[in-house]
């Protein structure tokens, strides 16, 4: 039921035609989740919230931005992910309004309109294209630890095959897979922090003339060793870091009960960047000096092996390989939803909206799995520097989508304010004044990817050539899309 509308609109067959609009996009919003099983259980997606935000941004970044910013890495990571929370807050009063898998898409779509919706998928796409293409490479590149000989295409394309073959089958398998990847990285922190804070209270060096403790963070250069702009030079990759939160919002579409399920996942998101990502920080910098920590290798493997801990460097070798297929095992499933609500809408090709008898996008997932083949084969051709602008670019596609999100937000709360929908009790904390400050943190970020060397450069360089792409892209698609709202969901049946 629409609650009342208030007395003091005027122009009332404007009203009476923006109602109609929005009824008509929410009515095609309803049919485009048909034929998606629900299968994801509470245990399933509290995981996929918790993988989602700790990704081997963490496990292997963390060590090279400690070695530029210094302790201050600390303070970059509880900022970023308050702004990261507040994002995942805002999607998730959209999921308790409707639950969807089209997610972010389809909300951009119901509160603005199919162009917000067509932006919205395509930067999506564009994230996880490019960042699982480096994910692909990461996993092969981890793989060759153990088997120094082996071609790195090899075990590229076998870890491809494998979590392609998952995401083809059911959303079962994947949200099972999902589970187990998370739970691996979630056990490896809690480990290492549990070592970490026994060797403090133990006041056991981890390297000689180095005494641990609080003091250490202050010593050796301080709190902000390099100034406040090595500081602002890492905000690019801790946003990367954080990529993947949103993926609750996909997951709510698949699960049995999503509005008892996903605030407690929306809720859990910021306590956990807060104990994983600064909490394990602070126990790194009280450690060892932040200048010992380096991008060569990943900061929890440098304190296990000053600390003797003979299979360190293994054991979480394993750990960044199931981190990083963990993420590649996310970017089909997600982009599989999100290009088959474009698809469903006319926004990408139809052939992109079908549907397995197992309730799997197969069509989405399948392309993507293209995209990361191509991937594989780029790296042999291409050097290092060239995938760092592919994983850079997916930076430029998560804060559009980020964006995206915020300002969908906004446009559902005009639409609560206008009574065509009545806002969830689960609500983003402090909006509209929290989305225009995430939205202007964004920004900032984005402007500070030109000042992050030659890469960035080229990044900024290329957004332009992004937004040439979309403009064509969607003339080309612009006739479909009125076509299908034309004729409405009955176009689909």
């Amino acid at each position: 039921m629409r609650p009342s509308r208030g007395t003091t609109v005027a122009r009332p067959e404007i009203e009476a035609e923006d109602s109609a609009q929005y009824e008509s996009r929410t009515d095609i919003a309803v049919f485009e989740d048909q034929g998606y099983k629900k299968e994801l259980g509470n245990r399933q997606v509290q995981m996929i919230a918790i993988g989602g935000a700790i990704g081997s941004g963490l496990f292997l970044g963390a060590g090279g931005r400690l070695h530029s910013a210094g302790p201050a890495l600390m303070l970059v990571y509880a900022v970023a992910g308050a702004f990261a929370f507040l994002v995942v807050r805002a999607m998730g009063e959209m999921v308790m309004h409707r639950p969807t898998s089209g997610s972010f898409v389809s909300y951009s779509r119901e509160f603005i309109g199919e162009r917000s919706a067509y932006f919205a998928g395509w930067m999506y796409f564009l994230n996880w294209a490019c960042s699982g293409m480096g994910d692909v490479t990461a996993a092969a590149v981890y793989v060759k630890f153990f088997f120094p000989n082996l071609d790195q295409w090899i075990p590229a394309l076998i870890a491809l095959g494998v979590v392609l073959a998952v995401n083809l089958a059911s959303v079962k398998i994947f949200g099972e897979l999902e589970f187990w990847f998370a739970l691996i990285k979630v056990a490896t922190l809690v480990a290492f922090m549990v070592i970490a804070i026994v060797v403090l209270i133990s006041r056991r060096e981890v390297a000689p003339g180095f005494e641990t403790g609080p003091q250490m963070i202050f010593e050796h250069g301080g709190f902000f060793p390099f100034g406040l702009l090595a500081v602002l030079m890492i905000l690019q990759g801790v946003v990367f870091a954080y990529a993947g939160v949103e993926m609750v919002g996909v997951a709510a579409g698949e699960t049995d009960n999503p509005r008892k399920v996903i605030p407690k996942a929306v809720n859990s998101v910021g306590w956990r960047i807060a104990v994983f990502y600064v909490g394990s920080v602070l126990l790194l910098v009280m450690l060892l000096p932040s200048a010992m920590y380096s991008s060569a290798g990943s900061p929890f493997v440098t304190v296990l092996s000053k600390l003797g801990i003979p299979a360190a460097a293994g054991i979480m070798n394993i750990v960044v390989l199931t981190a990083a297929l963990s993420s590649v095992n996310s970017g089909l499933y997600t982009t599989g939803r999100v290009l088959r609500s474009l698809a469903f809408n006319g926004s990408a090709p139809m052939f992109l909206g079908r549907m397995s008898t197992h309730g799997v996008p197969y069509a989405g997932v399948l392309l993507t799995g293209f995209i990361y083949l191509v991937g594989v084969f780029l790296n042999l051709l291409l050097p290092h520097e060239a995938f760092e602008i592919t994983t850079e670019f997916s930076a430029v596609g998560i804060i559009g989508m980020w964006s995206m999100i915020m300002i969908a937000h906004l446009a559902m709360l005009r639409a609560a304010k206008r009574g065509f929908v009545e806002r969830p009790a689960f609500r983003l904390p402090g909006a509209p004044f929290t989305n225009y400050l995430t939205l202007g943190f964004l920004l900032v970020v984005l402007a500070m990817t030109w000042f992050n060397g030659e890469t960035g450069k080229i990044v900024v360089s290329g957004i332009p050539v992004i937004v040439v792409l979309l403009v064509v892209g969607w003339f080309a698609a612009r006739k479909r899309v009125h076509e299908i709202r034309k004729h409405g969901a009955a176009h689909h049946h």
